[in-house]
């Protein structure tokens, strides 16, 4: 007996080992591990500080520089060549530039488009993590609908059964039956696949494992209030895409602009040098007045005068920034056109949502009276008599109505989520709902 009660909490431990265990994530926790730990942001990111350090670099141009160098060796046989230093130091900087300028402007926009462009796909992100949460929030909810609907599917195929065998239904009816149960069947499959590919969505985008992530309906906040949109209303504002487009179009033109000031414009630049010369080699011999220091400083004005290449660069310069123009201006339209059919999509899933509740109900309350009937009887004998085949089905019609609101209020969520990227509210609604709620660690 003791042997036996050893080897179940010996497999029980097994099982507790193998079995994943369940980490259920908040809404908040997921948006801020999606925020923090996705490539598409850490790309952003990088490309933010790439620009700066450019920018940097155009600026930096006007701080002069200091190199070092040596040129040590053995004595030279005969008159010394090269340059005999011991050591030298050389200075550069430069002073004036017409396109330099220009340049740093365009860094400026093009540092501007970088952060707009890191803002765009923060918002992206924090979407696509908000919509495959509630994504897996409904499969979640839709696996327990169809696991309940499987058991009163499996349960009419008992009753209809029974029925057939005492003569009271056909092998029609059997067979319609079972067919319910076999499409219960296969949409809980699909159920299970769609909830496995939303999980591991949304793992990727958290950077955490797929296995055993569940959400928690209680953390979701309200998207918006309880009333019907207004579709006549106007949205004001652009996208960070928008913006980011015609910041990184500047920055083009403002590279072309210098481009094309490149000729025929003078370019200043300070140049200082310090040698100090060696005597192993003879130079004093050869040399009159020889001295080992030695220093120059001075200034260096460069006017072009003629530069086919440059010309040809400059006209690409141009192509490019008109090619950016353009292409600002078609994001800015396809951003509109875009904005205006969610805005309008919202409002007709808001009634859809609203039809599928009230179908739901009258479903739930057909149900009530049809389990009242059964348990207290009708008392009507001339009318149809309600039997428990007649309520295992009516059981299976109102969680099919059920899954029916939860796709349509995924749809209008899903709709919500993407309206307020579009008209800029995003961004505000998840920090709110980040301060609201800390974000706290998955648990199991």
């Amino acid at each position: 007996m003791i042997r036996l009660l050893r080897l179940l909490i010996a497999c029980s431990a097994l099982a507790c080992a193998v079995t994943p265990a369940i980490a259920q994530i908040s809404f908040t926790s997921a948006i801020g591990l999606a925020l923090k730990n996705n490539p598409k942001v850490l790309t952003a990111q990088a490309d933010v500080d790439k620009a700066r350090a450019t920018l940097e670099e155009l600026k930096d141009a006007y701080i002069p520089n200091v190199v070092g160098a040596s040129s040590i060796g053995p004595p030279s046989y005969g008159f010394p060549l090269g340059q005999p230093s011991i050591y030298n130091l050389a200075t550069q900087s430069l002073v004036f530039s017409y396109s330099q300028r220009d340049y740093v402007r365009g860094a400026k926009a093009s540092l501007d488009a970088a952060t707009l462009s890191l803002k765009d796909v923060r918002e992206a992100v924090a979407e696509d993590a908000a919509v495959t949460y509630l994504a897996l929030n409904r499969d979640l909810q839709r696996q327990t609908v169809l696991h309940e609907q499987q058991s009163f599917a499996d349960h009419l195929v008992t009753i209809v059964q029974d029925r057939l065998a005492a003569g009271q239904d056909t092998p029609i009816d059997l067979t319609s039956a079972r067919l319910t149960a076999a499409q219960i069947h296969l949409a809980r499959l699909r159920m299970d696949d769609d909830a496995a590919a939303d999980q591991a969505h949304l793992a990727r985008l958290l950077g955490l494992p797929p296995q055993g992530i569940a959400t928690s309906s209680s953390t979701i906040p309200p998207l918006a209030e309880d009333k019907p949109a207004d579709i006549t209303a106007t949205l004001v504002g652009t996208s960070p895409a928008v913006e980011s487009a015609y910041a990184n179009a500047r920055a083009k033109r403002e590279i072309a602009f210098g481009e094309n000031r490149y000729l025929w414009r003078p370019q200043i630049v300070l140049e200082g040098q310090y040698s100090r010369y060696a005597k192993f080699n003879n130079l004093q011999d050869y040399y009159f007045r020889f001295q080992q220091n030695n220093a120059a400083i001075g200034v260096q004005i460069t006017i072009p005068f003629f530069d086919a290449a440059h010309k040809a660069k400059a006209r690409e310069a141009d192509a490019d920034a008109s090619h950016a123009e353009h292409e600002a201006d078609s994001i800015r339209d396809q951003f509109f056109d875009s904005r205006i059919r969610i805005q309008h999509a919202v409002a007709e899933l808001a009634v859809r949502a609203e039809i599928a509740t009230l179908d739901q109900q009258l479903a739930q309350q057909n149900l009530d009276a049809l389990t009242v009937q059964l348990n207290t009887g009708n008392g009507n004998l001339a009318g149809t008599q309600m039997t428990p085949k007649d309520e295992q089905t009516s059981r299976i019609a109102e969680r099919e109505k059920f899954l029916a609101v939860l796709n349509a209020n995924f749809e209008l969520q899903q709709a919500q989520i993407n309206l307020m990227r579009q008209s800029g509210d995003l961004e505000s609604w998840v920090s709110a709902a980040l301060q609201a709620q800390p974000a706290t660690p998955a648990k199991p």
